[in-house]
């Protein structure tokens, strides 16, 4: 029996695809580098019936950790080196911040970390339930505009998802230096099945122990913005 093709849904992507001309060396990392460093088919062309991706068979067994929107893959990189015996994924569809990682990826020698250069939503298509152990959305487009809060990722067209493919317990963080952004941030993710991990101000105030800064939030920073660390867990089922 032939497996039935779901329908492709209709998905709007906002932002960045592309910045400034890449340098020489970029290019040869995303020319040698990203097709090893794939996760598997993710795309709708690659994968038309979103066969789930077999991270047992990727990452060795080990606990699989997910990096939303990884910027210049500071974070993604330190946490990998920091944590050998897991496996990550980042997925960022600025083909620049790709560039960035896969440099800092070869620099650090890691091998856990896998690159999906596209939209997280394709991802999360392809990941099995219940598969990851921890995910980091940092300093996320803030989207500032009223009407464009839609675009926002604190919605259920990605939170639904996101949960979804979170092992019940696993841990979700939220950098952000804007304030609408952490009340949208804690309006809508306990709505999708989290937690609040906070007692004190000092819980989403003070950065995580085995946090590294990124120049996202040096750059909030030097423009006088306050970081907020909002740390859920997800619900059981």
């Amino acid at each position: 029996m032939s497996k039935t093709i779901p329908d492709r849904p209709r998905r709007n992507f906002y932002g960045r695809i592309k910045g400034k001309t890449l340098k020489p060396n970029q290019r040869t990392y995303l020319d040698e580098d990203l097709t090893p460093l794939s996760p598997g088919p993710v795309s709708w062309q690659d994968n038309p019936a979103r066969t789930p991706l077999d991270l047992d068979a990727l990452f060795g067994g080990r606990e699989t950790w997910l990096e939303i929107g990884f910027g210049g893959g500071e974070h993604l990189v330190h946490q990998a080196a920091s944590n050998p015996g897991i496996g990550i994924i980042g997925a960022e569809p600025f083909i620049n911040g790709v560039a960035m990682l896969l440099g800092k990826i070869r620099a650090a020698e890691a091998d856990n970390v896998r690159v999906h250069p596209g939209d997280v939503r394709d991802l999360f298509d392809v990941l099995p339930p219940q598969s990851i152990s921890r995910a980091f959305l940092l300093y996320p487009d803030p989207w500032p505009k009223k009407r464009h809060h839609r675009r926002r990722f604190v919605t259920p067209e990605h939170l639904e998802p996101l949960a979804r493919v979170l092992k019940p317990g696993a841990i979700f963080r939220v950098a952000t230096d804007i304030p609408d952004y952490v009340r949208q941030t804690l309006e809508e993710v306990p709505r999708a099945g989290f937690e609040w991990l906070a007692e004190a101000p000092a819980d989403w105030r003070q950065p995580w122990g085995d946090w590294i800064s990124t120049r996202y939030e040096q750059k909030a920073l030097r423009e006088g913005r306050v970081p907020h660390y909002l740390t859920f867990r997800r619900t059981q089922d």
